[in-house]
């Protein structure tokens, strides 16, 4: 009986003191509910794609948190912007939606997938490389689709919201790279069999190499590649080698400065080698877990034989 009631006692006690702790917190929150204006960056821009119903882009509008419309820039990326930025199908159905916070020059590029599910072709890391490549850094983006989407219409809202924005106009060129850059990745991710992780692993590394050898000829491309190949321990048919070297080789050729952004560059190797390592040491605790089942089955076994 004694133990019972201190049981509940304890449990009480719990109770009152995390509710203390919550209001106190909403006291000291209170006041930073209110959403300000960013003078210098101006407003978040929300790009929808043009083929959300009322509903859908009610949805989303949810989904990214935009929970008055006066406090941000609402934009709606189409075929003809699909077909302008990376020659798309101008007739191509477009749901993935996304937002824009401009932020000061070295906060970083920071990409948010709200429905991670339903972009079912890109990872984070794929749309920050893709991005660096396109000239856009310093940001946070939120993605979001209401159905199950590749995600390119986000990319190509992305661009169009940058070239609305004041002084900010991306150099078409690069914004094709950049795209073929991200069909690459997902040409590698599906045909190839590997992680997206890794192949953005691959193509990060590749460009931190550019970055401090600056070279000057295919051919240099070529060895860059070919030893961050051999280096992860990526194996590639003949063709995806090709391509490979063929859009780095334009990216040169249009001399995007990968300098400039090495840091962001870093910021992402690290985010994949941590993903990368937890995955290793989530694999070897289950593998230590079913070794102990199968050791604990054998003995049993034994007690019987």
């Amino acid at each position: 009986m004694l133990k019972n009631s201190m049981k509940w006692i304890i449990i009480a006690a719990f109770f009152f003191l995390a509710m203390g702790l919550t209001s106190n917190a909403l006291a000291s929150n209170g006041d930073n509910n209110v959403e300000s204006i960013n003078e210098k960056f101006g407003l978040p821009v929300v790009v929808y794609g043009s083929a959300l119903s009322p509903a859908q882009k009610e949805e989303v509008r949810k989904l990214l948190g935009v929970k008055d419309p006066n406090m941000v820039t609402e934009i709606t990326v189409t075929g003809d912007d699909l077909e302008l930025y990376i020659k798309g199908n101008k007739h191509s159905n477009m749901y993935s939606s996304a937002k824009i916070t401009r932020k000061e020059a070295g906060a970083g590029l920071y990409i948010n997938q709200v429905t991670p599910d339903n972009i079912t072709e890109v990872s984070d890391e794929m749309y920050a490389n893709a991005l660096l490549t396109a000239g856009i850094q310093d940001a946070v983006v939120d993605v979001a689709s209401p159905v199950p989407v590749s995600g390119h219409s986000a990319l190509v809202g992305i661009y169009k919201a940058y070239d609305e924005g004041e002084g900010t106009e991306l150099n078409k060129d690069h914004t094709e790279v950049a795209n073929e850059e991200l069909s690459l990745a997902s040409r590698l991710a599906q045909q190839e069999g590997l992680d997206k992780d890794k192949v953005t692993e691959l193509l990060t590394e590749i460009k931190k190499e550019i970055a401090d050898q600056n070279p000057a000829t295919k051919e240099e491309i070529k060895q860059i590649i070919n030893d961050q190949l051999k280096t992860l321990e990526i194996k590639l048919s003949p063709e995806d080698r090709q391509l490979l070297i063929d859009l780095f080789e334009k990216m040169r050729s249009l001399n995007i400065n990968f300098d400039n952004v090495k840091t962001q560059l870093e910021d992402i190797s690290k985010e994949i080698q941590n993903r990368i390592e937890e995955a290793v040491g989530d694999k070897g605790f289950l593998q230590a877990i079913s070794d102990f089942f199968k050791n604990l089955i054998e003995s049993i076994k034994g007690l019987f034989s």
